[in-house]
């Protein structure tokens, strides 16, 4: 993804997973199930760019271009937290995501329509970024 524009606002870090002694959650404090895809953030500024990058920064928009159009249809100044899935044959493959990672243009294209993508937004609190203000993730999740 290009550096950000002085008009532009940059996607928030992902909040990364804590190993944890007990799996009791702690009063306050929300989990959420481990999905078998690509966490990743999404993005959709008010000059009308999107961004799709994996939680380690990897861009992922052009392998994606059917994630790429469902961004589009957030609202301007908006940024999720959000995980990358492929259903086949009834249960999640993650093997197709890794197939798509590095397919660009046509292959993306044909891709997409063979193997879909999905958005899935797992907390309340996927919501990051509302109008270029930024919205604290769910401090307490684990």
């Amino acid at each position: 993804m290009p550096p950000p524009s002085p008009s532009r606002w940059s996607l928030p870090e992902p909040m990364r997973a804590v190993p944890v002694n007990d799996p009791a959650l702690p009063r306050g404090h929300a989990g959420q199930p481990k999905w078998d895809g690509y966490r990743a953030l999404a993005g959709k500024w008010a000059d009308g760019g999107v961004a799709v990058q994996s939680r380690n920064g990897t861009d992922l928009t052009r392998a994606f271009p059917e994630i790429e159009q469902a961004v589009r249809q957030l609202p301007d100044d908006t940024a999720v937290d959000c995980e990358l899935i492929v259903w086949e044959a009834g249960r999640l493959a993650f093997e197709r995501l890794q197939q798509r990672m590095h397919q660009r243009g046509a292959a993306a294209a044909r891709a997409a329509v063979e193997f879909p993508a999905h958005l899935v937004f797992p907390v309340k609190f996927s919501v990051l970024s509302d109008a270029g203000s930024r919205i604290r993730p769910c401090a307490g999740c684990r």
